[in-house]
């Protein structure tokens, strides 16, 4: 009985060694050891469908569904793309314990502080690398990649920032600059479409056995981008609009792409909400700059709207940091706040406390006047 347990676990080992490609590493062997994977494979969720799953063992790729206990979990244990599961045949039946995730809140709350999103929508998992991708037409928008930022900080991933459409202009590294003075320490690359610029500078983030996911709005140029990384024509691309620079969902599925290069990009249906699920850490690294003025203010529990001895306000009226960074700041911070309290208090509660922050800042204006 020992003999056919070792040669069941040498078949298992030999049949994992050709997902390293895919991205398979210790921690998820680590896992084998603890199931009863008799009859199961391990195989990785390149493909999101609405009717099934498209997986691959590293060698082909097939549809899969998913067992009606899975389907019945809750939303964290539902597989995503990046993810490895353990098949039996077509049927999903189990997903391995992630590294990580990318994942916000469920679309349509952002701004509605009455409630806090009851749904996480988990975007991808197990990634290296999140490609922040924001074109220099239309779509360029500053608070828009502060918050880009702080919702894959809160995650806990690691961020870079491409910006696309840079033969638009005479000058994007103006753009680039705009950008280096809000993501601080953030690897950044201007695309051209025009040339090979920046291309091979992105080779770097697809190594064989990295995973790599793109974020970004509609009309972005994420779908032009893999295709141009990829050497031919594999994701569909939609032209955007002259009157009011949005692109259409061209990308409707996620989709994990192995690239010639050995690594893998998911390319993600466009964004048009960043609402936070996660409330770690994120707007601290997003804003060091503010943060560390904040440690400066006379009173530690200054709310940077009127009190005396605010570091903050007096680095504004010093013109060190712009007036629209400190509001952006302050809505991300009270957003996160907010969304925090109301896990642990009442809506009544939350309510009258925001209502007498909102009367302090009535107050305040006045007496500038």
């Amino acid at each position: 009985m020992n003999a056919k347990k070792h040669n069941s676990d040498t078949t298992q080992s030999k049949d994992t060694t050709h997902l390293s490609r895919l991205g398979w590493t210790s921690f998820f062997q680590a896992q084998l050891k603890s199931r009863n994977t008799r009859g199961y494979i391990p195989a990785r969720v390149v493909g999101v469908r609405r009717n099934n799953l498209r997986i691959s063992d590293g060698e082909r790729v097939w549809a899969a569904t998913i067992a009606g206990k899975l389907r019945r979990q809750t939303n964290d244990l539902y597989p995503v793309t990046g993810d490895w599961v353990l098949v039996k045949d077509t049927v999903i039946y189990e997903v391995l314990e992630r590294t990580n995730l990318l994942s916000r809140g469920l679309a349509g709350t952002r701004g509605k502080q009455d409630t806090r999103p009851k749904k996480e929508q988990i975007i991808a998992a197990n990634i290296d690398i999140v490609f922040i991708v924001c074109g220099l037409d239309q779509d360029f928008n500053l608070h828009r990649i502060e918050r880009y930022l702080t919702l894959v900080y809160n995650c806990g991933l690691k961020p870079v920032i491409i910006l696309t459409k840079a033969d638009l202009h005479d000058n994007p590294e103006e753009f680039a600059e705009k950008v280096e003075s809000i993501a601080f320490d953030v690897p950044l690359h201007l695309v051209s479409s025009e040339d090979e610029q920046g291309l091979m500078v992105l080779e770097q983030y697809l190594d064989t056995g990295q995973t790599t996911t793109m974020m970004g709005s509609s009309g972005a140029g994420k779908s032009t981008l893999v295709n141009r990384l990829y050497g031919e024509e594999i994701q569909a691309t939609g032209a955007v609009s002259d009157a009011v620079g949005k692109g259409k969902h061209t990308t409707t599925t996620r989709d994990l792409i192995v690239m010639p290069t050995g690594g893998m990009i998911i390319d993600n249906p466009g964004i048009r909400e960043i609402v936070f699920w996660e409330d770690e850490d994120g707007v601290t690294v997003t804003f060091p700059d503010i943060e560390e003025l904040a440690a400066q203010c006379r009173f530690p529990d200054c709310s940077h709207i009127h009190e005396p001895g605010c570091r903050i306000l007096q680095a504004v009226a010093d013109k060190e940091i712009s007036p629209d960074r400190l509001e952006s700041y302050r809505k991300m911070k009270n957003e996160q706040a907010y969304r925090s309290d109301r896990e642990h208090k009442s809506a009544d509660r939350v309510e009258k406390e925001r209502w007498k922050d909102v009367a302090l800042k009535i107050k305040a204006m006045k007496k500038k006047r």
